[in-house]
């Protein structure tokens, strides 16, 4: 795939090789493949994964994101859940963690 002039690879299931080529054009660019058009709060859980990320070296678990998504939108832990999966409708696995520019997750359900 190539995103401004650069040459951006994926693995053969649509994950990024290598996670530091992720930026915000070519998270649209995954979503896009995804069919998904991101708004503000697919971009607050990108970010925060992303934050995670990068203090860390891996994704995150989905829970830290329900738990910090609750947060940071004022509701429940199950309703953040609910809005997770309603953002990334395929999984956090399949969507969330391909979008953010994380390798596929080895050994994770694909909730």
């Amino acid at each position: 795939m190539e995103i401004n002039g650069n040459i951006i690879e994926l693995d053969a299931e649509g994950y990024l090789i290598e996670p530091s080529q992720w930026q915000s054009d070519v998270a649209i660019e995954l979503a896009k493949k995804e069919k998904l058009e991101l708004n503000d709060q697919h971009w607050l859980v990108l970010n925060l994964m992303r934050d995670f990320y990068n203090e860390n070296g891996v994704a995150p678990d989905v829970r830290h994101i329900f738990k910090q998504l609750g947060v940071d939108l004022g509701i429940g832990k199950k309703e953040a859940k609910a809005r997770l999966f309603s953002l990334f409708p395929y999984g956090y696995v399949q969507q969330a963690c391909k979008i953010a520019g994380m390798r596929r997750p080895r050994g994770w359900s694909t909730g």
